[in-house]
């Protein structure tokens, strides 16, 4: 038996996503991220839950499957510079890949509304960020109108080049599993992620690589909840920020998705989100930012609603690593418990309750 180093979403795909011919692959190794069983989810349904852990990408989000494909596409067609608008993940993913492709990266994020985690990767791989007194939403439209007026290449979601390169996260768990699952939990802000999994998943079948496509069930925070409500938040507000989005940008893609799988959206109050951020990262060892943690959450309210995943198959999709907004998660327990003893065995024994 052969085998290979993973390459990429770019090289692992190529034949299956609509890129140009001749497209140079900038990869920094993403994709081909963990799927990880997850005993205390499965024993609580009686089914198979499975978390599709995009933590693990090299920027810590899934953010990097879109960015690798948006990023060669302008390498191919002459780009210098992209742009794009970002409550945080974007941004560090962009600027990443743009450094490694030599492009100069420009950010524009909402003042005072982006982790600390996400702005430092952005500034550190050398992006220009510029603060905006708005919105996400306000950012876009700036973003928009850049790469429309200026010779600037727009990568976000927007872009459908960023779709094909998230639609393998799709591929991934079909190739893990043997076929889809029969459900596919996530959270939802932009839109752009969900309606990419659904083209992965049409593909794939539609190509006799897997037998049937998921129901897709995607959750958003009701400060948040443009989706859920049928119409935009003027001012969407959540602890979970990378959601924190009032008029997706995908939002016609996403209720196609939603409609022709059988879904569904729905929305969760923050302090449910972060308790599940917590209970995921002490049960299945498995930290992610709060926003992560959206579809582990709707899960766990289905579940006590009373609906029932008994005997099925179902990947939840947690998109970002927990060290991109650690102050929240701190937040979340109070006071941190500030336990010193003397270097000594029994007294360390007697802290730490052994004795």
């Amino acid at each position: 038996m052969t085998s290979h180093q993973w390459r990429g979403v770019i090289e692992e795909y190529r034949d299956l996503l609509d890129i140009p011919a001749g497209t140079p692959s900038v990869t920094l190794g993403e994709g081909g991220t963990p799927l990880v069983r997850s005993e205390w989810l499965s024993g609580l349904t009686d089914g198979e839950v499975w978390l599709k852990v995009e933590g693990q990408n090299p920027t810590g989000s899934f953010k990097d499957r879109g960015m690798t494909a948006a990023i060669s596409v302008a390498v191919h067609e002459g780009a210098k510079a992209c742009v794009c608008a970002s409550t945080g993940n974007t941004s560090a993913s962009m600027a990443a890949y743009a450094a490694k492709a030599g492009l100069t990266p420009i950010v524009l994020v909402p003042d005072g509304k982006i982790a600390a985690g996400k702005l430092a990767q952005a500034l550190v791989h050398g992006a220009q960020v510029i603060q905006v007194r708005g919105n996400f939403d306000d950012c876009l439209k700036l973003s928009r109108g850049l790469a429309d007026h200026y010779p600037v290449s727009l990568v976000n979601s927007v872009n459908p080049v960023r779709l094909e390169g998230q639609k393998t996260a799709a591929f991934e768990i079909v190739d893990r599993l043997g076929d889809a699952p029969d459900y596919h939990l996530m959270p939802i802000g932009n839109a752009g992620n969900m309606s990419a999994y659904w083209l992965g998943y049409r593909q794939y079948a539609d190509a006799g690589k897997a037998t049937r496509k998921p129901v897709l069930r995607a959750f958003q925070a009701e400060g948040a909840a443009p989706l859920v409500l049928g119409r935009p938040v003027e001012f969407p507000e959540t602890r979970a920020t990378a959601i924190r989005i009032g008029n997706p940008a995908s939002w016609e893609l996403a209720e196609a998705a939603r409609e022709q799988s059988g879904g569904r959206f729905a929305a969760l109050p923050d302090e449910k989100i972060l308790s599940a951020q917590a209970d995921l990262a002490r049960r299945d060892g498995v930290f992610v930012e709060p926003a992560s943690a959206v579809g582990v959450a709707g899960l766990l309210a289905e579940v006590e609603a009373g609906e029932s995943y008994a005997g099925k198959s179902v990947v939840i999709t947690v998109t970002g690593h927990g060290l991109k907004d650690t102050i929240t998660a701190l937040e979340f327990f109070g006071d941190i418990p500030q336990v010193v003893v003397d270097a000594d065995i029994d007294a360390a024994a007697a802290a730490a309750g052994l004795v």
